[in-house]
C-alpha cells in the first residue's frame, strides 16, 4: 500500500476568518495557507511539526458548520493544555481518566467538538 498518513481534515464552519483567529489565535495551530481554492477560500490550519492539517471549510453543501465530530489531538500535556484553552476564555471538558490515556473535549464557535488526549504511556 502506498498510503502513509491522513494529510487533511476538513472542519465545516460558517466564518472562515473567525474559524481563523480560533485555531490559530485561541487553540496556537500554525496558518499553513489563506489563499483562494477551487471551491473557495483555502484556509490551511495544524498543530507545529504535524502531519495532518486542517481545511477550515465554509463551501461543502453536505457538511453543515457545527457538525465535525470525532477529531482527536495528541497532547503530552492535556492538563496544560485545558489551562490555556481555559484562560483564553474556551469551555473545556474534563480532562478525565480514559482506558487510553486522559481525555477532555472543547468545541470550536461553530459547535466541531474537537478531542485532546494524552496517552497512558506518556502519562506522569
Amino acid at each position: 500500500m502506498g498510503i502513509t498518513h491522513v494529510q487533511l481534515f476538513s472542519v465545516p464552519v460558517s466564518d472562515q476568518e473567525k474559524a481563523k483567529d480560533f485555531y490559530v489565535g485561541t487553540v496556537g495551530f500554525e496558518l499553513l495557507r489563506d489563499q483562494p481554492g477551487v471551491h473557495g477560500r483555502w484556509l490551511q490550519v495544524a498543530p507545529k511539526g504535524a502531519d495532518t492539517s486542517l481545511v477550515l471549510v465554509d463551501w461543502f453543501e453536505t457538511m453543515a458548520p457545527g457538525s465535525g465530530r470525532g477529531l482527536l489531538l495528541r497532547t503530552t500535556d492535556v492538563d496544560a493544555d485545558c489551562a490555556r484553552l481555559r484562560e483564553r476564555g474556551v469551555t473545556v471538558e474534563g480532562p478525565r481518566a480514559t482506558p487510553w490515556g486522559r481525555q477532555a473535549t472543547f468545541t470550536d464557535p461553530d459547535g466541531n467538538v474537537l478531542g485532546l488526549n494524552q496517552s497512558a504511556d506518556e502519562r506522569g
